[in-house]
């Protein structure tokens, strides 16, 4: 039943398709002969004006940030030489010589350094190289006519001859004077050549010399006595209690 139903609307359709066909192509034949009927028609048609599409929104476009001007490069900066480094020279501290304790002695003959102690148990010592006048043997003075120089035969200085007030302030030195040794072998005019820091070590040391020391003059080259200068360097050290 449904296969018989289907082919009666198959069948319908055909035809209802083949009438529209006829009936167009008698449409376009009595166009062909009567052109009246399309003017009739036209008019029919409505004409209207299609309104143009609305233009699209302005593209907005984000400002563009102007590069900074990179300015000029500054010139060339002129080399600057590094400034010579010099290592400054090394201190080299020199220790003190130490004190030797030696039995007392007097200082006699040719040295010219004789050492003095505040201790009474502190023998005497020296160190150093005095200068006198003289034309012989290590001689730097101005006595061009000397043939022999003066001797020392006699006179000391010792420990209690420690000035009491340097010892009482602690003081000690080396102190070197020069004085005069005359024909008759006596020290006269001492004067303090390099001072000991201490006053009453310089004054002490020329008083003692003038005192105590003797000498066997110094000779010219006919062997008569002549005046000489010499130096003596006199050591204190105040020994520790």
């Amino acid at each position: 039943m449904k296969i018989g139903q289907n082919r009666r609307k198959e069948r319908i359709g055909a035809a209802l398709l083949s009438c529209a066909i006829v009936a167009m192509l008698g449409f376009v034949l009595l166009a062909g002969l009567r052109p009246s009927i399309l003017r009739h028609i036209q008019p029919s048609l409505a004409t209207f004006e299609v309104p143009p599409s609305p233009p699209p929104p302005p593209v907005t476009r984000a400002p563009i940030r102007a590069k900074p001007d990179p300015g000029r490069a500054a010139p060339l900066a002129k080399k600057a030489l590094a400034s010579p480094v010099v290592a400054p020279k090394p201190i080299v501290r020199i220790p003190p010589r130490p004190i030797e304790t030696v039995p007392p002695v007097a200082a006699s003959g040719e040295s010219p350094v004789s050492g003095a102690s505040d201790m009474a148990d502190r023998g005497t010592g020296g160190g150093g190289e005095g200068s006198g006048t003289g034309s012989g043997g290590g001689g730097n003075g101005d006595g061009g006519g000397i043939a022999m120089r003066a001797e020392k035969i006699a006179g000391e200085i010792r420990n209690r001859d420690y000035p009491r007030a340097a010892s009482r302030a602690g003081a000690s030195g080396n102190v070197i004077v020069q004085f005069t040794v005359g024909t008759d072998g006596r020290p006269h005019g001492c004067r303090t050549a390099v001072s000991s820091g201490n006053a009453a070590l310089d004054t002490t040391t020329c008083r003692l010399i003038e005192q105590r020391f003797r000498y066997r003059p110094a000779v010219n080259g006919a062997g008569k006595p002549v005046p000489e200068l010499r130096a003596w360097q006199q050591r204190w050290w105040f020994a520790a209690r």
